[in-house]
């Protein structure tokens, strides 16, 4: 199939599940009825992507309030009661961080619960996104390691522990989120790459890396408005990651100032192009979608797009991110009806 479609990661959570609730607050503290909220939006995540068309799922994060902290949670020698004030993306913004203060192990399986509800709910491909190791030692504070290269390789090892296991558990493709890498871009060649291909070590399911310029607070806005009217620093890495053993590479393309042309340095990758633009409330038309992948394909063999979100999609209000979605699938379907 020409132009598959798939989501970046995360949708907003069901109004009864978000944060801060009050709604339920009454048993939240029970984890048999919190554990069944998070299963029931779960399969509500899978079965709004499949009414939308989307060829290949997530569980949207459902079971997560934070794309790497949803992770830290599981991991032991962190200490999220005595959160220290960091710079987070070369001191991009500040934000109070839990601190690595003994050698890092895994409690237990992380993700099991939701993968395998998203895997019994449906018949379509399965993603699944994970944190980078890079972008994981960008969001907690170092009190034991002393060393970032040390620290990040050992995420890694966890993160493949877990990526083992969730590919044993059925899911497709795994995806790790890396916006850390257009941050920190000299060390991405230097160690970031290997850091991602211990974390990918050994799967036989599809790997992807997610990157982008950052979306859903002031902070990331604020600095792409500083970055003139091309956004080129895809161009020190893109090389790098062509060498590499992940097989895809999700990247925004809509509304973004990314030139496309660079795309082409993705050479022999599948690109997860960005179609739908998670950081505007307007809600593309097909049309829309389909211009993106017209220009996408320009740079990129049809046969290697796959058509995605510009990144997660759970700052959005649900109406407009169902909206979008909406458009995504019809998209790519008038995308292969005019450009296949």
């Amino acid at each position: 199939m020409l132009f598959p479609t798939t989501i970046a990661g995360s949708l907003p959570k069901p109004e009864w599940l978000a944060e801060p609730n009050t709604l339920w607050a009454p048993w939240k503290s029970k984890g048999d009825e919190l554990a069944r909220a998070k299963r029931d939006a779960t399969m509500l995540a899978v079965k709004l992507q499949e009414d939308a068309g989307v060829d290949i799922v997530t569980e949207g994060e459902q079971a997560r309030q934070h794309f790497v902290h949803g992770f830290l949670e599981k991991v032991d020698g962190i200490d999220f009661a005595h959160k220290v004030e960091m710079g987070i993306r070369k001191d991009r913004y500040k934000a109070m961080v839990p601190q690595v203060v003994a050698p890092l192990t895994l409690k237990g399986r992380v993700h099991a619960d939701e993968a395998r509800v998203a895997r019994a709910h449906t018949g379509r491909k399965l993603k699944f996104t994970l944190p980078g190791p890079m972008t994981i030692i960008d969001t907690v504070a170092d009190g034991h390691y002393g060393d970032r290269v040390k620290m990040a390789f050992a995420f890694a090892e966890l993160l493949n522990e877990e990526a083992r296991a969730l590919q044993a558990d059925g899911v497709d493709i795994i995806q790790f989120d890396e916006p850390a890498f257009n941050v920190f871009m000299d060390e991405v060649s230097d160690w970031g790459i290997k850091a991602l291909e211990r974390a990918a070590q050994g799967l036989t399911c599809a790997t992807a890396v997610h990157i982008c310029y950052g979306y859903g607070i002031k902070a990331n806005t604020d600095w792409k408005e500083t970055l003139g009217s091309e956004w080129r620093q895809y161009e020190e890495i893109f090389p790098a990651i062509a060498k590499s053993s992940i097989q895809q590479v999700a990247i925004e393309c809509r509304n973004s100032k990314v030139p496309l042309d660079l795309l082409a340095l993705l050479t022999g990758k599948i690109v997860q192009a960005g179609v739908i633009d998670v950081a505007s409330d307007t809600v593309e038309t097909a049309e829309d979608v389909v211009k993106v992948i017209d220009a996408v394909s320009k740079f990129v063999p049809k046969s290697n797009i796959v058509a995605t979100t510009n990144c997660g999609m759970a700052p959005m209000r649900r109406d407009i991110a169902e909206a979008k979605l909406a458009a995504l699938g019809a998209g790519a379907k008038l995308a292969r009806q005019q450009l296949g």
